[in-house]
């Protein structure tokens, strides 16, 4: 297996990009689109790879999907109008279609079959089918459906009121989408607010959502009507060049129409209270979903402790604030960030190895994570482990590195963010 040898040791980046549409939000306008009566155009849809396998499992349904690089048509059939698959429904590496499309079919009078990639197969699924069969629905799988592959057959479900133990905005979807097929008044409480594009799209397209703190409710029996949805940039993929802008010394980077949904926005959180030369301009609302522009300049940093409601706010950006704490003065610490464990790998020990291959200083802890500053990175063969967020972590660390820096399973970035290395070059030259 070979890798590919990363940037390294750059002396500044300068410029303008426009980050790829938001991946979670991606998802959703596709699966909602799908279930919608008529049709529903997305523009700056993420052409990734977990986005173009929640396409291909609709359009197994019988949705006629149309896509035109990041402009899509979806010719909506319904929540009662998909039609059984003749084949296994593939998810490849998306967790986020493996469990929001568990909450779709388990009210869908059919059967179907789940798959995914290795990488899927370990990844925790009783969060969700547990749940949904307290509703009625009849989901079976490896080790009683803890695991893919997983089986569905779909029929009438009951509304439950789910206090879920972890904040997790694809549990909570899977549950309020599982509603819409139910008798009555389902919801979710959740110990933390999760992300809510969910209820903010539902909302675009025509249902009824009521928010009362942590929980969530939506009355079942309601349809989808098609609509036009507009994909802000994703703040995930930002996160990246955010922290790239912060440490490359002489750096001055423009990240033009980044969604700034609040329940996202932790990563911005993290680098005010370490002091990064941050600014955010142009601010917007569109769909729902507020935009904006930010710009990030090198930046002397101090080290801060991230814990608490904070983590659900940042759980995937996790990986890059760990860099970036390796170049703040002062200890960092992170915590109550167990969820880190169950990705597309343990976030966890696959962070703290990785940057301790460049010479940084992190800890793995039973919840997080200790990272002591300031460190000079150096030369190292480095693995994504399949793992995009890793994989573009450690290329942004090779950035300040000096000596070679070789990235195993580079492909791995195609998952989210298919421009990632043109975007640096760019601001790089």
């Amino acid at each position: 297996m070979s890798g590919k040898q990363l940037k390294t040791n750059l002396s500044s980046l300068q410029g303008e990009i426009s980050i790829p549409g938001d991946k979670s939000i991606s998802h959703r306008a596709v699966m909602f689109g799908a279930m919608a009566e008529g049709k529903t155009t997305i523009n700056h849809f993420l052409a990734g790879e977990d986005c173009l396998s929640t396409i291909s499992c609709f359009e197994k349904m019988g949705v006629s999907i149309k896509r035109e690089g990041e402009y899509v048509e979806v010719e909506g059939k319904g929540i009662e109008g998909l039609s059984e698959p003749t084949s296994i429904l593939d998810v490849g590496n998306s967790g986020t279609t493996t469990r929001l499309m568990l909450g779709i079919l388990a009210g869908v009078p059919f059967h179907t079959s789940l798959i995914g990639d290795e990488s899927i197969a370990k990844r925790p699924m009783s969060r969700v089918t547990v749940p949904l069969r307290s509703m009625g629905a009849k989901i079976d799988g490896r080790e009683h459906g803890q695991y893919t592959p997983l089986s569905t057959r779909g029929g009438a479900l009951k509304a439950i009121h789910y206090h879920s133990p972890v904040a997790s905005a694809q549990v909570k979807s899977a549950i309020l989408l599982a509603g819409l097929h139910a008798e009555g008044t389902t919801k979710v409480t959740e110990p933390f607010t999760s992300r809510d594009h969910t209820e903010r799209m539902l909302r675009a397209f025509g249902v009824d959502v009521e928010v009362d703190g942590t929980t969530v409710s939506i009355e079942g029996g309601q349809s989808l009507r098609g609509t036009d949805v507009y994909v802000p940039g994703d703040i995930s993929s930002a996160a990246f060049f955010l922290v790239a802008g912060a440490i490359v010394p002489d750096s001055r980077i423009v990240l033009k129409n980044v969604g700034l949904n609040p329940t996202r926005t932790g990563i911005i959180d993290v680098l005010q209270q370490m002091g990064a030369r941050l600014t955010i301009s142009n601010e917007r609302i569109q769909n729902g979903e507020p935009i904006g522009d930010l710009t990030i300049e090198t930046s002397q940093l101090k080290g801060i402790e991230i814990r608490g409601d904070l983590i659900p706010r940042l759980i995937d950006e996790i990986p890059v604030i760990a860099l970036l704490a390796t170049q703040a003065n002062g200890k960092t610490v992170i915590k109550d960030a167990e969820e880190l464990k169950v990705k597309e790998t343990n976030r966890i020990d696959t962070v703290a190895t990785e940057l301790s291959k460049l010479g940084a200083s992190v800890t793995p802890t039973a919840d997080g994570l200790i990272i002591e500053g300031k460190t000079a990175l150096q030369s190292g063969e480095v693995d994504s482990y399949g793992d995009h967020r890793i994989g573009m972590m450690l290329a942004v660390a090779a950035a300040i590195a000096t000596g070679e820096v070789t990235l195993m399973r580079s492909e791995a970035i195609h998952v989210s963010y298919p421009t990632f290395f043109e975007d640096l070059d760019q601001l790089s030259e």
